[in-house]
């Protein structure tokens, strides 16, 4: 019976912090120790190291998500810990877990088997509290709207038209719209409001891609809170509550140092969902690993129509990066899926359906080679595949001018994935990267929302009502026609019907709602039925976690 990762996690000989720190150049006094085994790095620390140069940035990526899984942080933790295997210094940067999805669909962000990151119990729980941190400045930003209502309404806010919704770090449908201020004169004005998940929130967002103090606080006062009559904006700075939330969100912008089970760096910081927002952990975790190691590997959300693309066109833009290659991930178990195998039939060979399934792949390596980075694609071995299966993916690939490569670092941790990670250091010191984002800065909002549809989803187009096709023109006379486009949709698909595998063209992708995310500084694009606050599943993961009677959690991955 193999074991869970829990109980690997709990076996693993850990390093003190100090030692972590001290392998990357990091003196004690700039470690800010969360235990023995996690600490935040000091934001002195981060601002000397600037000047250095930048090593070689690698993005881990994966095809459409579906249930047989397809390990896409466990192969960016099984391909750091690699590339350290071959004589490389290397680190990785991952995103934190929401606890959401680990009480609603039990889905974990340390990786897994023998290519984690620890403390993995913590990490995957409240960690070091930046999530609760995030979640409290964004609440204290919506007491401070409300409240200044409640006295006077200075502002003249159109309380129709207030734009901040609430947040909370659960699944929790019920909240997704409510009506508050019920109960009479001394509870205010009674409106109508909604939840959004915490990794939705656009505080979240912000502390992603700060570069440091003045530029968060900067950023959280440029969010737009409500408009006044005449339409024009209500600014969070107007409302003076970016000044109290920075102090909130001050030790949160730090970087998270731990480590992975092979006692390698890691940072792990912020965690947007790459489905509703731009999926990525912060610039300030990545763009400091630059300086620290000579490679650094990172991974964007869930498939790489999401949140790949949303790391080019969104992130790379905004903090200057440049990946000098890709590692998209696939399973057997995961292609067979979209051929159409059901999940109970997956253990059994089935070449055809492994075929069938490829051209979803392909859609993939397709795209990210349209940015002009090097792709090379990661079989993450299951114990169940067979000679004939890989093969077939392999030779797919190999059609499609690339090379797929067999990792087992879930079972042998680094042993498993030095093939890979020799490959991706080939191709990093190579230098072919010719990076560029798919859409420029000066394209107009609809026209970048439909060149991310036709030339990422294959859709014959958007459809955007006249209403939205207004708004986003307003907001291009408002001075925000420059920004990027975060699309939130199923991340299931290409399409915005999470039934439909493979690689599908013909469809079109219904807008519906745009939200102007001005201190983050993108525009959100809402489509289909996609959720910003999920709700849980039938049989919610956290039916099975509890304490026993050693004190111990059990139930957790």
């Amino acid at each position: 019976m193999p074991r869970s990762d829990i109980e690997i996690a709990r076996e693993a000989r850990k390093l003190p912090i100090t030692e972590i720190g001290g392998k990357l150049g990091i003196p004690d006094e700039d470690l800010l120790p969360y235990g023995r085994d996690k600490a935040k790095v000091s934001q002195a620390f981060i601002k000397s190291v600037q000047s250095r140069e930048s090593g070689k940035l690698i993005l881990v990526t994966a095809i459409n998500p579906t249930p047989a899984g397809e390990g896409k942080t466990t192969t960016t933790v099984g391909l750091g810990d690699g590339l350290n295997q071959i004589g490389k210094n290397a680190m990785i940067c991952i995103r934190e877990a929401s606890l959401g999805p680990n009480f609603g669909m039990k889905g974990g962000a340390a990786g897994g088997g023998y290519a984690q990151v620890l403390p993995m119990e913590e990490m995957n729980l409240h960690f070091t509290g930046d999530f609760h941190a995030i979640t409290s400045a964004h609440s204290l930003l919506s007491a401070m709207i409300d409240n200044h209502i409640y006295w006077g309404n200075a502002l003249n806010i159109d309380t129709r038209r207030i734009v901040w919704r609430r947040v909370v770090d659960m699944n929790d449908r019920a909240l997704r719209k409510i009506t508050a201020s019920l109960g009479g004169v001394s509870n205010g004005f009674p409106s109508e409001s909604g939840f959004d998940i915490t990794v939705a929130s656009e505080v979240m967002a912000i502390l992603c891609l700060a570069r440091d103090l003045d530029d968060l606080q900067l950023r959280l006062g440029n969010m737009i809170v409500a408009y006044r009559r005449d339409r024009s904006p209500v600014f969070c700075r107007d409302i003076k509550a970016d000044g109290a939330m920075t102090v909130l969100l001050k030790d949160a912008l730090q970087p998270n140092l731990v480590q992975t089970l092979e006692n390698n760096p890691a940072f792990v910081h912020g965690g947007p969902f790459a489905n509703i927002a731009h999926g990525c952990n912060s610039v300030i975790a990545t763009t400091t690993a630059l300086k620290l190691a000579d490679y650094v590997v990172t991974e964007a959300g869930f498939g790489a129509d999401l949140g790949a693309e949303k790391f080019l066109n969104i992130k790379c833009r905004k903090a200057q990066l440049s990946p000098s290659v890709i590692v998209c991930v696939a399973t057997v178990r995961a292609l067979k899926m979209n051929g159409g195998v059901a999940k109970d039939n997956l253990a059994m060979e089935d070449v055809a359906a492994v075929t069938h399934g490829c051209p979803n792949l392909g859609r993939h390596i397709e795209n990210l080679k349209g940015f002009g980075v090097p792709v090379v694609v990661a079989i993450n071995h299951f114990v169940t595949d067979t000679e004939n299966e890989v093969r077939a993916i392999q030779d797919y690939v190999a059609a499609c001018e690339a090379e797929a490569i067999v990792c087992r670092h879930w079972a042998l941790g680094s042993e498993g994935s030095i093939d890979l990670a020799t490959k991706v250091a080939e191709l990093a010191d190579a230098e072919k990267a010719n990076f560029s984002p798919i859409y420029s800065d000066d394209m107009p909002l609809h026209e970048k929302i439909q060149t991310i549809a036709k030339r990422i989803y294959r859709a014959d187009e958007a459809v955007m009502s006249q209403q939205v096709r207004d708004q986003l023109r307003l907001w291009e006379e408002q001075g925000y026609g420059n920004l990027p486009i975060c699309m939130a949709k199923t991340q299931y698909s290409f399409s915005t019907d999470p039934n439909i595998k493979g690689a599908p063209i013909g469809h079109s992708v219904p807008v519906r709602e745009v939200r102007l995310s001005a201190g983050a500084g993108f525009v959100v694009v809402i489509c289909g039925e996609i959720m910003t606050m999920p709700g849980l599943p039938r049989v919610p993961a956290a039916e099975t976690i509890s304490v026993n009677s050693e004190g111990q959690i059990q139930g957790l991955f």
